[in-house]
């Protein structure tokens, strides 16, 4: 089958299921925006990829400005253009959506129709709900409400239109339902990480050397977005509550933004704080090994619906997990099942948790075993042929292919065959 899998972020885990949707003898072309900055997975291809891979960045004509709520819409309609242009050039099975921004996937929606393009959505966050709430920020009561029905409609109308839906969480699936959505076909598939990709290994190691980070003591790191989901203040509360408490601790924060901007100048001139820029994928689990404890925040707004993906990385490196998230967040749940500590995005649950990490620092070997205890739950929750497995029953249901699938159905192949990436 021919596939478009585009993830817009161009993250980790999406870009390991278009290699494993390539290794079973599906031709795919994965592609991502090469203007939205932020982590990224290996987008290139390789001489031991599938021959049926490859890799496509899309730009588009206008710049990404992420904050303004007019520049942001024409960026989001110009890469409609850019990525419709992409799509031209060739025929397709099946087109997957994955991360595209409200506003680029309704014009794309539309595009899809006049072509009678079958098309998934792999959803990964409710845009309408984040988008209603900026609104009501900014907005006289009477013009949020206005925004928020539209936006609402315009998710809604991709969930309706889609020959395919897959949800991240079952609590899209409830708001589906409240929002008048009947489809008893949605497929809730969890994101993960990948494990071959992300590993644990040594505290100190290359990475950790070449940024001068000291021995001695407990290194908290914060690797990730910091958007409005995020408080980056949290970091500075919880890092000085530790100290508080005696311990000798460290904060390395690898993002971009205005987030990491703000949180540079909260910070000034501290030495205990280290601010660096998203890191390539091949350094990503170097960079991971190298802290004692990791940090996930994520605000009230985004309590149900959104998963922090730094989360299932963490898992995945071995790293004993701090979130400060909402209770009922999924990931809280997998976090407390590694033995790391949760509570509310708040002063309160910095110093709660700067408590936990006193402890679990004093404790010989403790830090190693919830290491242990995160990457175990993530080999036993992210096994990649598991999970192609459900897509590919997606993905057969979509274009009307009867979906029994073999578990583990890749096919041989040989490594060094011609691929390339392409970029446009």
């Amino acid at each position: 089958m021919r596939l478009n899998l585009h993830d817009f972020s161009g993250h980790p885990f999406q870009v390991q299921l278009s290699r494993e949707l390539a290794a079973r003898g599906h031709e795919v072309v994965h592609g991502f925006s090469t203007q939205f900055v932020t982590g990224r997975g290996r987008l290139e291809v390789t001489p031991d990829d599938p021959q049926g891979l490859r890799i496509e960045g899309i730009t588009c004509d206008r710049p990404m400005v992420k904050y303004s709520p007019v520049g942001r819409t024409r960026f989001e309609l110009s890469y409609a253009n850019a990525w419709r242009a992409n799509l031209d050039r060739e025929e397709f099975d099946l087109v997957v959506a994955c991360n595209v921004p409200l506003f680029a996937l309704a014009r794309m929606q539309s595009h899809f129709a006049r072509r009678s393009q079958p098309w998934v959505l792999w959803h990964q966050d409710l845009y309408s709900l984040g988008v209603g709430a900026e609104a009501s920020r900014k907005l006289p009561a009477p013009l949020a409400g206005l925004a928020r029905g539209g936006v609402e409609r315009i998710e809604r109308a991709q969930i309706k239109g889609a020959a395919g839906v897959v949800a991240i969480t079952e609590a899209m699936v409830q708001q589906y339902r409240e929002w008048g959505v009947q489809r008893d076909d949605v497929h809730v598939i969890p994101n993960w990480a990948p494990l071959d990709d992300i590993t644990p290994g040594d505290r100190d190691n290359p990475w950790s050397r070449e940024l001068g980070l000291p021995t001695e003591p407990v290194r908290l790191m914060y690797a990730g977005t910091l958007g409005r989901k995020h408080n980056p203040l949290l970091l500075l509360e919880l890092l000085d509550a530790a100290k508080a408490r005696g311990v000798d601790a460290v904060l390395v924060v690898a993002s971009e933004g205005v987030g990491a901007d703000d949180l540079a100048a909260a910070a000034g001139s501290r030495p205990d704080v280290r601010i660096v820029g998203y890191q390539p994928a091949h350094r990503f689990s170097d960079m991971l090994a190298s802290a004692d404890a990791v940090i996930a925040l994520l605000e009230p707004d985004a309590a149900q619906f959104s998963v922090p993906s730094k989360v299932l990385s963490y898992l995945s490196a071995g790293r004993p997990i701090i979130a400060l998230v909402p209770s009922g967040n999924p990931a809280a749940q997998d976090v407390e099942d590694a033995g790391g500590f949760v509570g509310t995005p708040s002063g309160g649950g910095a110093r709660a948790a700067a408590a936990w990490l006193q402890h679990t620092a004093s404790t010989p070997g403790r830090i190693a075993e919830i290491g242990r205890s995160s990457r175990a739950l993530a080999e036993q929750r992210f096994d990649i042929s598991h999970i192609a497995d459900s897509f590919e029953r997606v993905i057969q249901s979509a274009v009307g292919v009867p979906t029994s699938v073999p578990r583990s159905a890749r096919i041989a192949y040989q490594p060094g065959h011609d691929s390339q990436e392409v970029a446009s």
